[in-house]
């Protein structure tokens, strides 16, 4: 008796040396195929370069789901386009910005997303800025004035430069004083703002109203070219976002009296309402096929650049770890379910509505891996709240590799997401997401939202090393021979109310939008 059982357990280590050994072979192909034989730079370029930014509702959406099918197809992976919900349409066209007395110049800028077009031949006038107003009746009085006008919404920056720039060169006091007047200056202009009635969200529909051409803004983002471009918000005129630079210059030219005009030519296409996808590719499990791993990025972006690192790369990171898995682990344990989420921009309004629209898949899911924030290596996981979440994340990262894990910094049990970015959608349903978080790379000054958010910020070495990390999480996700527990913990006290937290709820989506 006692024979058998000491072989027994030497047949039971022999059993487990031998899954090691799998295990170690299979993380040795996930490497040198993400390695090898990396698609990223020509996905990048089809994504980025060839289709552009996606914002929702437009074509160019369309186009990139379109894409993702047929580019799941060619590596054996069924992809389908899954409708969750309307949006308003529009397409981009032309945006000439000139200055055309007392000077001819032509100037940096674009139209915001949804921005109603100019005439044919566009619209050439005068620019007035916002005045110094005591109260709301001061303003309404002031208002007929932007008859005929491009009217100006923004506040003139007192300087172009970065304060890293200022920190590098400047005195001391010199830094300080800029700081200082800014910040007066600032808060003299939002209570100047306050007194007219208006927040910057509705006073374009008061200056359209009273008869405005167009209105002109410029956000900056608090670096060297680097400009914030959102949605416009009026019915029949045109908002464009200049540079910091001209538009500093226009400003200073009103303020003084030399009376400039440009002339605005911006073209788009009001495409009604259109359908909006979720891009959502599978490949089947084979022991555990109704349990899911997930890969998740947003596909949608804003578009003042081609939202290469919002989420272009998050796309990418996820695009090529399930071709990775493929070509190397084409018959997963548990199936896996790649998501490209739509509207994310808007409030994650696709990975809401999948959740909404999916409540099987969300609670038989394994575990979610989102990747969002930016182009570099992944440095943070948290465990988003889970109880047990240390016992299985640190499991799944003890097979990675140490160069692709090195710098990643765990935080257990973390507390929930309740927004931001996709894997919140899922967290709210108790089903356990996680944010694979980045290294910045001056994500949130220069790409963020911004006209600078291009293929050439991409980091390819970066997103090489996560799509490799992605691949080999979801293969143990997939293997764990457990199901993950999605217990949740004890939330501390909230900074901000003294009380305990609370776990976010599952909110609806918007499902008809824009309009």
């Amino acid at each position: 008796m006692k024979k058998i059982f000491q072989l027994a357990f030497m047949v039971s280590i022999l059993v487990a040396q031998a899954a090691v050994a799998q295990d170690d072979t299979l993380v040795d192909k996930i490497v040198a195929e993400g390695t090898d034989n990396s698609q990223l730079e020509a996905l990048g370029h089809q994504l980025m370069d060839v289709i552009g930014p996606r914002l929702v509702g437009t074509p160019q959406m369309k186009a990139a789901n379109d894409w993702a099918v047929k580019t799941y197809a060619g590596w054996g992976i069924s992809a389908e386009n899954e409708e969750w919900g309307k949006w308003k349409g529009w397409e981009r066209g032309i945006t000439h910005i000139d200055m055309v007395s007392p000077r001819v110049a032509t100037l940096h800028g674009t139209q915001l997303a949804w921005s109603p077009p100019t005439p044919k031949k566009g619209t050439t006038a005068g620019l007035i800025t916002l005045p110094e107003v005591a109260d709301a009746e001061a303003f309404t009085k002031w208002l007929p004035s932007v008859k005929g006008k491009f009217v100006m919404v923004s506040m003139l920056e007192p300087t172009g430069r970065p304060d890293y720039n200022w920190e590098e060169f400047a005195t001391e006091e010199s830094f300080g004083k800029m700081k200082k007047e800014r910040e007066a200056q600032t808060d003299k202009w939002n209570q100047n703002i306050k007194n007219t009635g208006y927040t910057t969200r509705n006073i374009n529909e008061a200056l359209e109203a009273a008869g405005a051409v167009g209105i002109v803004q410029s956000r900056w983002s608090k670096g060297f070219g680097a400009n914030k471009i959102f949605g416009a918000n009026t019915k029949a005129i045109p908002v464009v976002d200049l540079s910091l630079e001209d538009y500093g210059m226009l400003y200073r030219m009103v303020e003084n009296g030399d009376a400039p005009v440009i002339k605005v030519l911006a073209e788009s296409k009001d495409l009604g309402t259109v359908p909006t996808f979720n891009t959502i590719a599978t490949i089947p499990g084979t022991e555990l096929p109704n349990e899911y791993v997930m890969l998740s990025a947003h596909f949608d972006s804003w578009d003042g650049g081609t939202g290469a690192t919002d989420n272009g790369t998050g796309t990418l990171t996820m695009m090529e770890a399930a071709r990775i898995l493929k070509k190397v682990y084409p018959n997963p344990k548990r199936t896996i379910i790649i998501g490209h989420w739509g509207s994310e921009e808007q409030g994650l309004n696709g990975s809401r509505a999948f959740v909404e629209d999916h409540p099987d898949i969300v609670e038989n899911l394994q575990a979610l891996f989102n990747q969002d924030n930016g182009t570099g290596r992944v440095v943070s996981i948290s465990g988003q709240g889970f109880l047990h979440s240390y016992d299985y994340i640190t499991r799944w990262l003890e097979a990675v590799p140490k160069q692709f894990k090195i710098e990643i910094e765990t935080t257990f049990p973390g507390t929930p997401g309740g927004g931001g970015s996709d894997y919140a959608s899922f967290v709210a349903a108790g089903a356990p997401g996680f944010s694979l978080s980045s290294l910045s790379w001056s994500y949130g000054n220069y790409t963020w939202h911004t006209n600078l958010d291009t293929y050439d910020k991409i980091v390819f070495d970066d997103v090489r090393n996560n799509a490799i990390l992605t691949a080999i999480l979801a293969y143990q996700a997939s293997e764990d021979p457990e199901r993950t527990s999605r217990e949740k913990s004890v939330l501390h006290l909230s900074p901000r109310t003294g009380e305990p937290m609370t776990w976010p709820e599952p909110r609806s989506p918007n499902r008809d939008g824009g309009n």
